[in-house]
């Protein structure tokens, strides 16, 4: 389907960005056959590399694609857990990492404006210096880039409050997959104009068009500000902890969930001890307000309720527990040189009985079992470490625990995933799960847009 990158395309590249950043050494091309992707059989080694540095070199190395007839696998930083910045196609990796600046600030409008390629932490950093927040907060916040954030449509931490990524962007500057340069949304609190185009593209993982420029929606900084973690030792009062606190009207910006597996690999990653990791499982929830009362108010409301429900402890979440809570999934690599991180969404009320789905159905099975949840959003991620197994139990014995979390979620109301994406690891899934009226307007969104599939072939799903 489609043509190699030969001599002549090289050559047109380096007339777009300059030679020196087109690349084709052996180091290079290896260092992007993968993401955060840890299968060796899932790897693959791109034909060529290139960094633009414009929003026009963007465009003309894309049109240069599609007169070669040469897929185009677009990378921010890397953090894809889902392969979606591996070229599974073949092809070249366009990165975004030269675009990387926060083009301007604006305060009395409270937005900003930044490339594609601008670090999440750095953005976070700019916009409390201006007394401002950013709300957008993956785990991945420290090396993950706004442009990747934006196409996976990333939650985190503060979504529970604030929403995900697109919640946070107000327009996006988009090359389409045939090379055209649009912008898609306007700095407006509410528009019914045509086609919400700037939605369609976030969230479509690169399908639909390579965003290169946002501008983001900033908010006031509340001043007050609590982290409280409560510790269960039973897996099940812990879950249950997050209809509670919803319900009872607190309004929390997040509400974490971490069983004693990960903190236990995580505080040993991280080089920590924390109270109660031998046996702990942890609840985190964090408060903010603007009025001082009202957060020691929520706080004592809080305290007990996590008494009420079982906690064993009910202690403040300092700077290590979120250290340890961010690291979680780089700390998979104590225990197995190959893991797979999988995510879930159901209704927020169905989180509790997911988490202890997935804890008691995981004992049964070879491989060791690590769950994570951005509870408060109904977002359950589940880790799945391989040790020692030979790669034939291994895949077999993955394929049925995933059927069984995959089934149980959609009886539940859910879907494949809440911010990690499809990317080319969820193919089969998204085809077997997904309506199939919904799955085919995609298709023919995507045949629509992008006639050749140039733009991140072999994600979300095959096109015939």
């Amino acid at each position: 389907m489609y043509n190699k990158v030969d001599a002549q395309f090289l050559a047109g590249l380096g007339k777009i960005v300059g030679k020196e950043q087109v690349f084709t050494d052996a180091p290079t091309l290896d260092k992007y056959k993968t993401d955060e992707e840890t299968n060796p059989h899932k790897f693959h080694v791109p034909e060529a590399v290139v960094a633009p540095g414009t929003t026009e070199e963007v465009a003309a190395v894309v049109k240069l694609a599609n007169q070669a007839n040469v897929p185009v696998t677009v990378r921010s930083a890397g953090t894809s857990l889902s392969d979606g910045a591996i070229a599974v196609k073949g092809g070249i990796v366009l990165l975004m990492e030269r675009m990387h600046k926060i083009l301007e600030i604006n305060e009395a409008g409270m937005y900003m404006v930044v490339e594609a390629g601008a670090l999440t932490k750095e953005i976070q950093e700019a916009a409390k210096a201006k007394k401002l927040l950013y709300a957008g907060d993956p785990c991945s916040a420290d090396s993950c880039m706004i442009g990747g954030n934006i196409a996976t449509n990333a939650g985190g931490n503060r979504a529970v409050r604030y929403g995900t990524t697109r919640d946070q962007v107000y327009q996006i500057e988009v090359v389409t997959p045939t090379g055209e340069i649009v912008n898609l949304g306007a700095r407006l609190k509410k528009k019914s104009t045509g086609y919400c185009l700037e939605q369609l593209v976030m969230g479509s993982e690169g399908t639909l068009g390579i965003i290169t420029k946002a501008t983001l929606k900033l908010l006031p900084l509340p001043p007050y500000r609590f982290d409280l973690v409560a510790v269960f030792t039973d897996v099940a009062k812990a879950a249950d902890m997050v209809t509670k606190v919803l319900k009872a009207g607190i309004a929390p910006t997040s509400v974490e969930f971490m069983d004693n597996h990960f903190l236990q690999s995580s505080c040993q990653f991280c080089e920590l001890t924390l109270p109660h990791m031998q046996d702990g499982n942890y609840i985190i929830i964090t408060v903010e307000t603007f009025s001082e009362d009202e957060l020691d108010m929520k706080m004592e409301q809080l305290d007990t309720l996590c008494e009420e429900n079982g906690a064993v402890d009910v202690l403040e979440a300092d700077d290590r527990v979120w250290k340890v809570r961010r690291n979680c999934q780089e700390s998979l690599r104590v225990i197995s040189p190959v893991s797979i991180t999988d995510d879930v969404v159901v209704p927020v009320d169905k989180v509790a009985d997911c988490i202890k789905f997935v804890e008691e159905h995981g004992k049964k099975y070879p491989f060791k079992v690590l769950t994570l949840a951005h509870a408060g959003d109904g977002n359950l991620h589940f880790c799945l470490c391989k040790c020692d197994l030979d790669d034939a139990t291994w895949d077999t014995e993955v394929a049925k625990f995933h059927a069984e979390v995959y089934q149980y979620a959609y009886a539940l109301g859910g879907r494949l995933s809440g911010e990690h994406g499809i990317g080319a690891k969820k193919l089969p899934e998204m085809a077997t799960y997904t309506p199939a009226g919904e799955l085919n307007l995609m298709k023919e969104i995507k045949k629509a847009l992008d006639p050749k599939d140039i733009l991140n072939p072999g994600k979300i799903f095959e096109l015939e």
